[in-house]
């Protein structure tokens, strides 16, 4: 293949796949790029990044700087939710490449007289783009130019920083060459910060052994709000399935009464698009939804593509399960865990287009009634290439949406439902529990190119995962948990109001809890109040108030000795709100040692004087130098320390 351009550009970056998958953002956040632009010979060249919304024709320009080793950088803010474009260009400069040669043909005291004469022509080719002001000036220097008698001013001219910007500002972009064309998808800023606390409406009533309703989820909005909650999530509330139903604990005999699992979709009441009558109306529900924003939660619906035996779809669309010769069906399974209660959706069907067109609709229909936000129930057991499309069908309609893929499962496999397009992701979290595996793994999410495609939400139990670090855990072991998760990760949530009150008996040998509330009614003391609780509200308080917070990416892990003491820097994009963190892993005994601050990152001189801000305590230390003794004790096992320089 022939091709006359001179400038290579390679290895641009963010891209995912090589720009088979969008990276992501949220509105007001900055996309730096850098690629590799080279030229031959000795030329000078020059790069832009190019961008442009999915609804501008025209495209906007952020010029690049060269880092050097031929690395070139610029970066953009992204102001608007939907698809953005952006590409890499890149250009032999003729304009400053010949100021450049003339200006070391003057340092070397030769005469330029022809040059000059040379750089008219780059004169008039500017001045038809620039402004009047400009245009006047680049008109005056052909006249100098031209005149020898005023050779002094025209080398004067000719090297100045005046006519260098405007060459800059108005390149010739001859023979210019493009990258490939990138995406990026804009949410908005709950993709990147929320705080969810989940429990089941069933379980909502003041009194033991009645069912819950959306009328008792009311009256429980003001201490979801007081503990500092934005989203409200609720396990599947559609109708649940009679046949084959979950009795206690999993077993696989229902008795009178037994409520089953809400994961066992569908019965004679309906299916997707219905309500679980006990719980009350559509209406009530919507009432809900409006009573919720009023305490600036949003309801979070959980989207499980799974059948009940007695689902209407079996009847109605029987090809959409997978049949056995002798006319049973394959029960769903997650080895070792079996769901007799459940026919797993045949997504090899013939009929896929109607299939995969009903789910839509579904999402539609929820989002029509308020809904905004989706847990999605098994991800990873359904195409990937399903969810690319209906995420971008339901986002081209209703940008606001947000996806979370529950999916604790193989790495890649969460990854790719990431690329997929999922706003946020379950991850390990759960199960990291030391320095080493917490840091490891931070450092995996927000220092690889993890972090352009996977927003991580941190769960220190779910009701499917009764960590073992859990079971028969202190207090302190819990708000470690929390706070290490609200710190470390601008995405989180807690199942409760298990968590907070501690209910940690579990299945012998399982991470599963006894007595599981996916399987029967539980009774809360819902107004009950303790340390933790305390301490909850006032972390989501502080996320709330500091932006460092907000996101997850903008983390610096420091040194100290002691490896039950975990050090972390963490900051804002203007530099304006810088904390640190510092959080005991120990939740017997009282843990000691020096944390090095970073003070280069800080701009602080060491033995200059700077405030530390407990946001916590309301105490306020002076330090002075790069390492600091801290001690932190059980009954209070963290610092978040605000930096006031």
């Amino acid at each position: 293949m022939q091709n006359q351009k001179r400038v290579v550009i390679d290895y641009v970056y963010p891209k995912i796949n090589n720009g088979d998958f969008y990276i992501k953002r949220v509105v007001g956040e900055i996309v730096a790029v850098d690629a590799n632009v080279l030229g031959d010979g000795h030329d000078i060249i020059a790069a832009s990044v190019l961008y442009k919304h999915e609804s501008e024709k025209k495209w906007s320009e952020a010029r690049m700087t060269l880092i050097g080793n031929d690395e070139w950088k610029a970066a953009f803010t992204v102001e608007k939710q939907g698809y953005y474009a952006y590409k890499v260009e890149a250009w032999v400069d003729y304009a400053l490449n010949w100021q450049h040669g003339i200006q070391r043909k003057i340092e070397d005291n030769q005469h330029v007289k022809s040059e000059l004469l040379e750089g008219i022509e780059f004169l008039k080719t500017t001045s038809k783009k620039g402004n009047d002001a400009e245009k006047k000036y680049l008109d005056k220097l052909k006249e100098v130019f031209e005149n020898e008698q005023h050779y002094q001013d025209a080398i004067k001219e000719a090297t100045s920083k005046k006519l260098h910007d405007i060459f800059t500002k108005y390149p010739e972009k001859k023979l210019a060459n493009n990258s490939k064309e990138y995406q990026i998808y804009v949410d908005r800023l709950k993709a990147r910060f929320s705080t969810w606390y989940e429990f089941f409406p069933r379980s909502a009533s003041e009194q033991p052994g009645v069912h819950g309703t959306f009328k008792d989820c009311e009256r429980l909005l003001p201490k979801v709000a007081k503990m500092g909650f934005d989203t409200l999530y609720f396990p599947p509330i559609h109708p649940i399935g009679e046949v084959n139903r979950k009795g206690k604990n999993n077993t696989t005999t229902a008795y009178e009464g037994d409520v089953g699992s809400t994961w066992g979709i569908g019965s004679q009441h309906g299916g997707h698009k219905d309500i679980n009558p006990q719980l009350g109306s559509h209406e009530d529900f919507k009432t809900l939804i409006k009573k919720a924003k009023e305490y600036k939660i949003e309801i979070a619906m959980d989207y499980a593509l799974q059948a009940a035996p007695d689902h209407p779809w079996v009847k109605e669309h029987p090809d959409w399960f997978k049949w056995r010769p002798d006319g049973t069906v394959q029960y769903a399974e997650n080895p070792p865990k079996k769901y007799q209660d459940i026919l797993p959706i045949y997504w090899e069907t013939k009929d896929y287009k109607n299939l995969w067109q009903e789910c839509l609709d579904t999402l539609f229909y929820w989002i029509d009634c308020g809904i905004n936000v989706f847990r999605v129930d098994n991800p990873h057991t359904k195409p990937y290439y399903f969810w690319n499309w209906i995420i971008n069908e339901v986002k081209a309609k209703h940008p606001d949406v947000l996806f979370l893929a529950e999916a604790f499962t193989r790495p890649k496999v969460m990854q790719q439902l990431g690329k997929q397009g999922y706003s946020q992701s379950y991850t390990y979290f759960t199960w990291r529990n030391n320095k080493q595996e917490l840091t490891e793994y931070i450092e995996e999410l927000t220092k690889t190119e993890q972090r352009e495609y996977m927003r991580p939400n941190f769960w220190p139990n779910t009701p499917d995962i009764n960590p073992y670090h859990l079971q028969g855990a202190n207090e302190s072991k819990y708000i470690q948990r929390y706070v290490l998760a609200a710190t470390l990760s601008s995405n989180i949530g807690i199942y409760g109001p298990v968590f907070e009150q501690m209910i940690d008996a579990a299945i012998p040998g399982k991470e599963e809890y006894l007595n599981s509330e996916k399987f029967q009614l539980c009774h809360y003391d819902w107004y009950k109040e303790n340390k933790l609780t305390t301490i909850i509200a006032r972390v989501n308080q502080l996320r709330h108030q500091n932006e460092a917070l907000q996101q997850t990416n903008n983390i610096k892990f420091c040194y100290i000795e002691n490896n039950n003491l975990m050090a972390f820097y963490k900051w804002n994009d203007a530099k304006t709100n810088e904390l640190l963190i510092i959080i005991s892993l120990d939740p017997y005994y009282s843990q000691q040692g020096s944390v090095k601050v970073p003070l280069h990152e800080l701009k602080i001189n060491q033995g200059h004087a700077y405030q530390m801000h407990d946001l916590v305590t309301e105490s306020v230390y002076n330090w002075y130098n790069e390492w600091n003794y801290v001690e932190l004790h059980p009954t209070l096992p963290f610092h978040i320390f605000k930096i006031t320089k």
